[in-house]
């Protein structure tokens, strides 16, 4: 017992040390906030191209309140089609899909075009954001002329048609007359153009 007492004597700094680094660090754990709101949205399950949203596209997660983006979709998303790529485990947002939330942070006065590019080729090197000049070509061998300049490009919805790609741009009212004009009788090809 003496060798107990006489251990104990020796240690007993060490041993008050650990006794209040353990205190503290139960003191800090009941101190701690707890975790805050969280508010549950879709995210993508994978990674994911334009087009048709399909079941076990995209999954529910709870994310905390203030990371959640603006727009973030909580559900209904099922059969909506999505205007741009979107990587796993993104929030799915109105504006990455097709309609009124897709215009939602463009200048006011502007509308959707969807427009057909004649080389599907040529439509796969944009991506939404990209800004394009539009040139209309019509058979005779007279010059390409310019129809639209510097238009954004917002969505390339998938599209499986042998007339063209799908780009919707978005554009004024009076550039959307020009270009659904030059489509009724030309074939519309694009140019790219510096950020």
């Amino acid at each position: 017992m003496r060798a107990w007492i006489r251990a104990f004597r020796r240690r007993r700094r060490l041993l008050a040390a650990a006794l209040a680094a353990l205190a503290l660090a139960c003191g800090l754990t009941v101190l701690r906030p707890g975790p805050g709101p969280t508010t549950t949205v879709l995210v993508a399950a994978k990674d994911l191209k334009p087009g048709p949203l399909r079941p076990g596209d995209l999954r529910a997660v709870r994310l905390p309140s203030q990371a959640v983006p603006d727009g973030a979709l909580r559900t209904g998303a099922a059969g909506k089609v999505l205007a741009s790529p979107l990587r796993r485990g993104e929030p799915v947002t109105d504006v990455r899909l097709l309609g009124p939330g897709l215009l939602a942070t463009l200048p006011p006065g502007t509308v959707a075009t969807p427009v057909r590019i004649a080389d599907p080729d040529a439509a796969r090197l944009l991506a939404p954001g990209d800004a394009i000049g539009v040139l209309a070509a019509w058979d005779g061998g007279q010059p390409a002329l310019t129809v639209a300049e510097r238009v954004p490009v917002i969505a390339i919805p998938s599209s499986h048609s042998e007339a063209g790609a799908l780009v919707v741009l978005a554009t004024s009212l009076d550039q959307a007359r020009m270009l659904a004009a030059a489509q009724a009788g030309g074939r519309l090809s694009v140019t790219l153009h510096p950020h």
